[in-house]
């Protein structure tokens, strides 16, 4: 078996930044009309823009107590699985639909990347922390309550980048693969061993210990190690206030 690095080019579609507006949107069966704040809104940029180690100047998240942070510096989200998702609603979603920072041309999808790969990105360099956990607000944006279920459940989650080192990135920047630190956590099995497979405790235990995994999932995936978290904790970030 080869250990040889793969050669893994990723380009980008779209750079986007946005800040935290304040929705109202008409009540349905499952959302009530009440305002909601979200920065899931991201305009795409035409310019170099800096990339610090907590987000690309001009981002900012809504809610900073569940997103943001060294690990969430950016979200990064495979265009290639829009078509589906367009065909699933009933309506065209396009780069920028899910709120991601990066939004990746081409086929790249989960199944490419693992868990600590290490990328330049124009004058940065950037590390894959962890897999998105979508919440509600990607379906109060779309009106549609299960589409974060969906995403889940589908595995085309996404992902977190941190920033290693800071620095300028521009439309038509690449994710160039540098280093692969853990080839043995492919985004799909990270995703698997936190909602598919979470009764297996020897691989919730090896995923847990991961070094390189994100503290949020690291918290989470401890907790119920420990028995202080249920195994099934993620009503509240699917659902959201809406079924309160």
């Amino acid at each position: 078996m080869s250990n040889a690095l793969p050669v893994l080019h990723l380009p980008l579609a779209s750079i986007r930044v946005g800040q935290p507006r304040t929705f109202t949107f008409p009540e349905t069966e499952h959302t009530p009309a009440r305002p909601w704040s979200s920065a899931i809104q991201k305009a795409a940029i035409n310019k170099p823009v800096w990339l610090s180690e907590l987000n690309l100047a001009g981002d900012l998240q809504a809610d900073q107590q569940n997103h943001g942070g060294p690990d969430q510096a950016l979200c990064v989200y495979p265009g290639a699985h829009y078509a589906g998702w367009s065909a699933r609603l009933g309506q065209e979603l396009t780069s920028g639909s899910f709120g991601e920072n990066l939004t990746l041309a081409g086929s790249a999808s989960e199944a490419d990347v693992c868990l600590g790969d290490v990328f330049a990105l124009g004058g940065a360099v950037v590390q894959i922390s962890q897999p998105r956990s979508p919440c509600y607000k990607l379906g109060r944006r779309w009106q549609t309550p299960l589409l974060p279920r969906w995403l889940q459940d589908s595995g085309f989650t996404g992902w977190y980048m941190r920033v290693l080192e800071p620095g300028l990135v521009a439309p038509g920047d690449q994710l160039l693969l540098l280093r692969r630190p853990c080839p043995e956590w492919p985004l799909p099995r990270v995703n698997s061993a936190k909602y598919a497979q979470r009764h297996d405790r020897k691989l919730v235990e090896a995923l847990a210990a991961c070094p390189v995994l994100g503290r949020q999932w690291q918290r989470k995936l401890q907790g119920r190690l420990s028995g202080t978290m249920p195994l099934d904790d993620d009503a509240n970030r699917l659902l959201g206030p809406a079924t309160g």
